[in-house]
């Protein structure tokens, strides 16, 4: 029963915008305001470059996959599973901690699939890939 203790703790952890994070930290501009104004790594990369924008997208990836991937590697049941990643999901679309306005999602998702399941998550990667150029 505790285990779904995860599924709002994976919220709050896709709730943290790497992006904004990120952006502070390396003294530029809150992507938010500049851009596209969604924050998220492609708006990162626009504004402060090629090295930010990898650890936002790393960031954001991570904030997804950890979740998933812990709660899988405890063996909880699959309907925690699947409300652990959609949570960490929701959250980085709506973070609490940034008025309910994130970003697209795209790098978090990724993340959960890898946490769910490797094969899958790398295909997914290797599908998709192609279309991002």
């Amino acid at each position: 029963m505790s285990e779904w203790l995860f599924v709002p703790a994976a919220y709050l952890i896709g709730s943290i915008s790497s992006a904004i994070l990120i952006c502070r930290l390396m003294g530029l501009p809150d992507p938010r305001g500049q851009g596209s104004g969604n924050p998220g790594a492609t708006n990162v990369m626009r504004i402060g470059g090629k090295k930010a924008a990898a650890i936002t997208l790393v960031g954001d990836l991570v904030k997804g996959l950890l979740p998933v991937f812990l709660v899988n590697w405890l063996g909880a049941p699959v309907e925690v599973l699947v409300a652990t990643g959609l949570a960490a999901f929701m959250g980085h679309l709506y973070p609490v901690f940034f008025s309910f306005q994130g970003g697209k999602g795209v790098a978090t998702s990724l993340g959960v699939l890898l946490g769910v399941s490797c094969c899958s998550g790398w295909r997914s990667l290797r599908l998709g890939w192609p279309f991002t150029k």
